[in-house]
């Protein structure tokens, strides 16, 4: 009799690491549209700096404020999540006119918030950006 508690014990363990390594899976899906995040983009205005540090045709990264924003006119400003749709990871670099997320290789398109190469599928959040007082600011009521 004494065998049978220990096979019930086997099989609700390996239950349980079945239950878990399921969950495991389901957290790196490629259908994820924010990732881990529950706010990919600022929940209030920030401050980014000088319009003009931002070439025409160009972008630059704000890390910190997990933003993205990009100038295709001169005088126009688009602010895009800087935080992969895929996994959540914030963006590292721009190149090439990609943002490029270090840790599964997404990149996204600078001027539209695309995915250019996977294994995102979703767009980056946009964010709403102006000039005020002769400095960009990102997110609501912006």
């Amino acid at each position: 009799m004494s065998g049978q508690p220990a096979a019930r014990r086997t099989v609700l363990k390996g239950a349980a690491l079945a239950g878990a390594a399921g969950l495991g899976v389901a957290a790196c899906s490629t259908d994820s549209k924010l990732g881990h995040a529950g706010t990919p983009t600022p929940t209030e205005p920030v401050a980014l700096g000088a319009p003009e540090e931002i070439p025409v045709g160009g972008a630059k990264l704000y890390r910190e404020q997990r933003v993205m924003v990009s100038c295709p006119a001169k005088g126009e400003y688009k602010a895009f999540s800087a935080q992969c749709t895929h996994a959540g990871c914030v963006l590292d670099k721009i190149e090439d006119g990609h943002g490029n997320c270090p840790c599964h290789g997404s990149r996204f398109n600078v001027m539209t918030g695309k995915p250019v190469q996977g294994p995102a599928t979703v767009p980056l959040p946009s964010v709403p950006v102006k000039v005020k007082d002769g400095k960009l600011v990102a997110g609501p009521d912006a």
